[in-house]
């Protein structure tokens, strides 16, 4: 209509009238045009609300994780007593009893990631996965890694643990060693608000180091709370080009391991939340934090060279334990898993003698 009115008052105005006209014309067409939008460059915002997780979300993850060691509970004692009884399963088939295993309990929606489970040498493939036709057999002498997880409707889980069959190997047991101290370093470190992943890397990885091994991959990703497994932006990792402070209600995994190429796998891994810890002093008025653990899973002891640990970390081993037993057996309905899971999460002595 605009545009009609213009083209008559153009079509019978005088020279002078019509610039007059074609001018108002312009300017009622701009004032008729939406204003132009400022466009802001910088970091969404949107990431680190979700990477920081309220208190209702917290609730939430720990009893995903408390379902999720029943159904974990429920697949280790089945799986322990199907190999003792010399039944034959392959990686695929295994994948497909922890997955049931979780839809048995209460407000399960589906996998967060599909199931890893590699025998042997497919346990030392970081992110392998079994297919029907080249799936191995677990059996009596299988070492075996299962890294898995759950969407739960109030959370997200994501647990690795690594169990022998039977009976393992000095350098395995070394290996898995290293592996769980680094797991118990990470566990406990104490470290200020706002330290990057990069710097808390190392403690995972020290013991390994210190004997001249290694892992090819980062050691904690963030972790959604009923959203994706794996969420930034917050990490721990060697690469340092994250530059994401660390701050309370953070959850991340802590999965540090050891991969012999053709041979077998272990990894550890437990998600954990950032609190504030409670310390005598506070440098530089700034708070110092620290991890509560979320999965409650046991860790299987037969692996453990208990010669190479510290008195520090068989109390954090004892006491994580416990806590496995105090939180996941009132849920075990099974006798049988509840048999297993009293003997898997039995405390540990372990007597120094000192040579004068």
């Amino acid at each position: 209509a605009l545009a009609l009115a213009l083209a008559l008052a153009l079509a019978t105005a005088t020279p002078a009238a019509a610039l007059t006209a074609a001018a108002a014309a312009a300017a009622a067409a701009a004032a008729a045009a939406p204003a132009a939008k400022t466009i802001k460059e910088g970091v969404s915002p949107i990431p680190m609300a979700k990477a920081i997780k309220n208190p209702t979300e917290l609730a939430g993850m720990l009893e995903a994780h408390l379902r999720d060691g029943v159904a974990m509970a429920s697949f280790w004692c089945w799986l322990d007593r199907a190999v003792a009884a010399g039944e034959v399963h392959d990686e695929y088939a295994i994948g497909e009893k922890v997955s049931a295993f979780r839809a048995a309990q209460a407000g399960f929606n589906e996998e967060s990631f599909a199931t890893i489970a590699g025998e042997g040498p497919h346990g030392a493939i970081i992110h392998y996965r079994a297919s029907k036709a080249g799936a191995r057999t677990v059996h009596a002498d299988s070492m075996f890694l299962c890294d898995s997880g759950g969407q739960y409707d109030c959370g997200t889980t994501d647990v690795t643990r690594t169990h022998h069959f039977g009976t393992p190997t000095a350098f395995q047991r070394e290996a898995y060693t290293r592996v769980l101290r680094g797991h118990i370093a990470l566990s406990l470190v104490v470290f200020p608000a706002e330290t990057t992943g990069f710097v808390l890397d190392a403690f995972a990885r020290q013991y390994l180091w210190e004997a001249g091994l290694d892992y090819r991959h980062g050691t904690g990703h963030g972790v959604g709370a009923a959203l994706n497994v794996h969420e930034g932006p917050q990490s721990i990792s060697p690469r340092f080009g994250n530059p994401t402070g660390l701050r309370p209600g953070m959850v991340l995994s802590n999965e540090p391991g050891y991969y012999k190429d053709g041979g077998f796998g272990i990894r550890i891994e437990n998600l954990q939340f950032i609190v504030e810890a409670d310390t005598p002093y506070r440098f530089g008025d700034k708070p110092f934090l620290k991890f509560e653990v979320l999965t409650h899973i046991p860790i299987q002891k037969k692996l453990i060279d208990f010669t190479m640990l510290t008195a520090v970390e068989v109390r954090w081993l004892n006491e994580y334990h416990q806590a496995v037993w105090d939180k996941v057996s009132p849920r075990v309905q099974d006798d049988e898993v509840k048999a297993w899971l009293k003997e898997a999460t039995k405390p540990v002595e372990v007597r120094t003698v000192v040579v004068v």
